[in-house]
């Protein structure tokens, strides 16, 4: 049983700023996202997107060791998979170049309610990122009208101001907002963490994650006034890419299995330490969630 899934595939090939490359690694926000969930999902986490005849072997791999159900995935035998250069600077800035092109695009990244198997529409959560000044909301309506927990993360800085009319219209849409800061301050105004997260709840947002990098985040349930101040789990840097959807993707799973908001916060906090230790996702180990509840206890122990 699928109780949780996201959306998007992207096989990314890494320029390194010496010149290095990693070629063919599996990324997007649906398997970042997927590996967040399935650190503590109790039961099935499955992945919805587009990919081609040319789908790397070792994605699909990966993506199996992890016991990720791809029945999602729609293989399309015509056009390649969506791929992108990231070519990293030395400063750590990073520039992505789709190298798949045209029409194809719009194709691969789409997602309509019609496209996800019959055994997802039954699960718990989803997660998935839009663009805010055009958000996917007919697929965010659906889901809830089936009693799937919504959670949505802007893929950017909105592109324009948002009327009040249409930023009530997203946060209501979904159950869970997790912007980062500058995300955040394009849709509300420039502020302090504390003030941004007011201004979403007061915008129409439940619950509200405020991703603040390496200060770790604050997370915000509007209907009972909580905010917890969650630090980031100890990891060693090495690309901060994908943290963000690990981390949104924990955030729901905790949210649901335990219902403790801030327990949730420290679960999104481990998820996103994993992912930030290597280029690409984490490779497949049986400790993996013993690892995590070590991550767990460690950051517990420090909020003490």
């Amino acid at each position: 049983m699928i109780d949780y899934f996201s959306h998007s595939v992207i096989i990314d090939d890494i320029v390194l700023p010496d010149g290095r490359t990693r070629m063919g690694l599996l990324g997007g926000g649906g398997p970042q996202t997927a590996f967040g969930m399935k650190l503590w999902a109790e039961r099935g986490v499955g992945l919805c997107g587009r990919v081609g005849a040319d789908f790397p072997d070792a994605a699909q791999a990966w993506l199996d060791a992890l016991e990720i159900d791809t029945s999602g995935l729609r293989r399309d035998p015509e056009h390649p998979s969506l791929r992108a250069w990231q070519i990293i600077e030395e400063d750590g800035r990073r520039t992505q170049v789709w190298r798949t092109q045209g029409a194809t695009l719009p194709t691969h990244l789409a997602l309509r309610p019609e496209q996800i198997p019959a055994a997802y529409q039954r699960a718990r959560g989803f997660h998935f990122g839009v663009h805010p000044e055009s958000p996917n909301l007919h697929i965010m309506h659906a889901l809830r009208k089936r009693g799937v927990t919504v959670s949505v993360e802007p893929f950017r800085a909105a592109a324009r101001p948002l009327t009040d009319a249409e930023l009530r219209t997203l946060l209501t849409a979904c159950d869970i907002f997790s912007p980062n800061r500058a995300e955040a301050e394009s849709l509300v105004g420039v502020g302090d963490p504390e003030t941004l997260l007011q201004r979403l709840a007061a915008a129409g947002a439940a619950i509200v994650a405020l991703r603040l990098g390496e200060a770790g985040s604050l997370v915000h349930r509007a209907a009972t006034g909580e905010t917890w101040r969650i630090p980031a789990a100890a990891a060693q840097v090495i690309d901060p890419v994908g943290a963000g959807n690990a981390y949104c993707g924990a955030l729901l799973a905790g949210w649901l299995e335990t219902g403790d908001l801030r327990q949730a916060g420290n679960y999104a906090a481990v998820a996103a330490s994993f992912l930030v230790e290597q280029y690409g996702l984490p490779a497949p180990r049986p400790d993996l969630r013993a690892e995590a509840m070590r991550r767990l206890a460690r950051l517990s122990e420090g909020e003490r």
